[in-house]
């Protein structure tokens, strides 16, 4: 009996331990998870929180709160009829702004100011000054102030301004939890059932997904509640297309080095543990990439931008911990059974002897230079649509791809009134220079009036008689600037520029400019200085890893290169796109930035896959039969696992924001276009064409030379230095 026992407590162990490994993920993720709901109630997504303190507007901002005694937001309601206002149309307007000021005047900074007619009689505004400038709290009151005004027959009523525009954009964000997951979910489990032929796997290799997504949601929603850090709501969306695309790479990496195990090993547990450790390596180092490549967007002066780093860090790190612990365990658990009905049976043909990508790589060996030469040209005149790209920053209401409320809003305000009213440039300067900043600013082109500014009274007031004097404080006043311009215009940016630059240049005034503009303006500055900061640094990280795993420096360089030429690439079929096929107004100035993090760090994650397969059969087979075979047996793995970030990413577009689908249209071309073109016939081409040393100076690049020499086109299976 002893002897019985002692024989099958090892068997009972290899069972044990992944079941053991599986309650306890579940024990730490079902917390986490039940937290990934409430992320939502911690995004910012008021683009002043977003700017450094530095920032000029930041300043005027933090000088606004002095003057209004707190910080406000507000909302414009619009009405018009091209026939003219009708005395009946004044009456509902005039009973509307009651039924505002009697509702909502405890959340109000000040009574609703107006009716103000337009010249031409055809339109009158209501400006709604809200108190507090969160976005998601006056969101049900900007709801409601919607259906309280739109109830009359040919009078258009429409609510716009700062207020309305953030509205909307909370609406945008409440579906992210929803309808994006479903989506993305639904696409990878279509295309993992394409890929395995399995009706199990996919659900494993979704579940796994899907206890690293709600592990790092939340974390994320710990963190931000502490204010650890920033979360947005496009940071929200790009970290769940995050973590289940790159996680589902991880998985395909390991389940497809699984099956192939399973055909040299009759045992599923000594073929799970094979597995692991042939690809923990490219996992690991892929992870690494990517996490290090995000982590120097803390270097960003941008909060949103410092946010998303370490937010999709945390994201891709739960993932590489559940696709190295737990889905190991559940293949341990499953075995052959997880790929029914196509069981993988031991002794069967190894992968790499037949198929497509057998005779990919034997194309690439033929006319190696001839490829890469031919690919290299593709990808060069695809970049020539970079002078189609304009990415300086579009308004805030071209932003949204359909026609919400506040977009309507703003186009009826641009057609009866100064487009900028309502949201004016704020100017805080010393008040005994009033009069000369108040004519200066109105000297400035596209400046429509300049007032100072004067308080009006709270809800239920009795307002003053007499026109109130300009507030003072600690000797500096306030003056109101509106422009001709919408606000969220490029023109209106370039007039903050000029009043900026005339108004610093007043002796004695130490003028400042602020306001819904100048913060757009600062974010879009910013924004461009990240860039340049952020993408050399990200080279620098990404060359770093790839030295330490392939421990070389040739093919490291090599692969930089062709990463930065699709780079290129994409945006300039995505300039073209955007502008030419989709008619966007132009590009987030961090629109390059996040392109680059991303495509450059998830693009070198194939590189690594096929090089590092390339690397361990270089040092079996020697140097071109090597990568040949590396190419042929990764080559159906890494392009099932391109598809599913591509077409995880891709699941963004369902959010209708302009940013968002350029984010998604970009890094899924990106992606497909580095593995179908630059991973599977540029890099391979280039590493058989220039030979044994793309492996200088290490090991590798000794042995295979000395190797060569001696015996030239010997087989050098099992004699190499990884083998030794």
């Amino acid at each position: 009996m002893a002897l019985d026992s002692g024989a099958t407590a090892p068997r009972r162990l290899r069972w044990l331990l992944p079941a053991l490994a599986i309650i306890a993920f579940l024990l730490v993720g079902w917390p986490l998870g039940s937290l990934a709901g409430k992320v939502n109630e911690v995004q910012r997504n008021d683009t002043a929180e977003y700017l450094p303190a530095s920032a000029e507007a930041t300043v005027v901002q933090q000088q606004i709160r002095r003057f209004a005694g707190r910080d406000t937001m507000p909302a414009i309601i619009v009405y018009s009829r091209p026939s003219g206002l009708t005395p009946a149309d004044r009456q509902k307007i005039a009973s509307d702004v009651r039924a505002v000021s009697d509702r909502l005047g405890g959340k109000l900074a000040a009574s609703p100011l107006g009716p103000v007619p337009s010249a031409d009689g055809q339109a009158a505004q209501v400006l709604v000054q809200f108190a507090g400038s969160d976005a998601r709290k006056l969101q049900a009151d900007i709801r409601w102030i919607r259906a309280r005004v739109d109830d009359t027959p040919g009078l258009r009523a429409h609510v716009g301004g700062p207020g309305g525009i953030m509205a909307d954009l909370m609406s945008v964000f409440d579906g992210i939890n929803g309808m994006l997951l479903v989506v993305t979910a639904g696409i990878v489990l279509v295309i993992l059932v394409f890929v395995y032929r399995s009706p199990i796997l996919p659900f494993v290799v979704l579940g796994v997904a899907g206890i690293s997504l709600g592990m790092s949601n939340g974390l994320v929603y710990l963190l931000a509640k502490n204010d650890i850090l920033t979360v947005s709501g496009q940071t929200q969306a790009i970290l769940d297309v995050l973590v289940v695309g790159a996680g589902t790479d991880y998985a395909l990496l390991l389940v497809s080095r699984f099956r192939e195990e399973l055909r040299r090993h009759a045992s599923r547990y000594d073929a799970v543990r094979t597995a692991w450790r042939a690809s923990v390596e490219p996992i690991v180092a892929s992870a690494s990439t990517v996490i290090l490549g995000l982590l120097c967007m803390l270097v960003s002066d941008l909060k949103s931008t410092r946010g998303l780093g370490p937010v999709a860090a945390i994201g891709i790190g739960c993932a590489l911990l559940c696709m190295l612990v737990l889905l190991p365990a559940a293949l341990a658990l499953c075995g052959r059974v997880a790929f029914w009905p196509f069981l993988p049976r031991f002794g069967a043909r190894p992968a790499e002897e037949h198929g497509v990508w057998a005779r990919i790589a034997g194309l690439v060996g033929a006319r190696p230079r001839t490829v890469w030469v031919a690919t290299a040209l593709l990808l060069v005149a695809f970049a020539a649509g970079l002078f189609r790209l304009q990415s300086n920053g579009i308004p805030q209401t071209a932003q949204f791809l359909g026609n919400p409320d506040s977009k309507v809003a703003q186009t009826d305000i641009g057609r009866h009134f100064p487009a900028g009213d309502g949201s004016p440039a704020i100017v805080i300067a010393r008040a005994d220079t009033l009069r000369d900043v108040v004519r200066t600013a109105q000297s400035v082109p596209g400046v429509a009036r300049a007032v100072p500014y004067a308080p009006t009274p709270p809800p239920g007031a009795t307002p003053p008689i007499a026109t109130p004097l300009p507030k003072i404080v600690d000797g500096r006043v306030r003056v109101d600037v509106t422009l001709a311009v919408p606000a969220d215009s490029d023109r209106a940016g370039d007039v903050v520029r000029a009043l900026r630059a005339k108004l610093h240049a007043l002796p004695g005034a130490d003028a400042e400019v602020g306001g819904f503009t100048a913060i757009n303006l600062d974010v879009q500055t910013t924004a461009q200085r990240d860039r340049n900061l952020v993408i050399p640094l990200v080279l620098a990280v990404v060359f770093v890893v790839l030295m330490l795993l392939l421990r070389a420096v040739v093919a490291p360089l090599l692969l930089i290169v062709t990463v930065i030429l699709s780079f290129f690439a994409t945006l300039g079929v995505s300039g073209v796109v955007f502008r030419d096929v989709l008619g966007f107004a132009g590009a987030d100035s961090s629109f390059p930035l996040f392109a680059f993090v991303f495509l450059v760090a998830l693009g070198v994650d194939y590189n690594i896959f096929l090089m590092t397969r390339v690397r361990e059969e270089a040092a079996r087979r020697g140097h071109r039969p090597g990568t040949l075979a590396g190419l042929s047996v990764t080559g159906g793995v890494i392009t099932s696992a391109g598809v599913v970030l591509a077409a995880t990413f891709g699941a963004l577009s369902v959010l209708p924001l302009v940013f968002v689908a350029e984010i998604a249209f970009t890094v899924a071309f990106g992606v497909l276009l580095d593995t179908l073109v630059v991973r599977s016939l540029m890099v391979p081409a280039l590493t058989v064409d220039v030979g044994p040393v793309v492996w200088w100076p290490g090991r590798l690049w000794r042995w295979v030379e000395s190797e060569t020499r001696a015996v030239p086109g010997r087989k050098l299976q099992g004699t190499g230095p990884l083998n030794s």
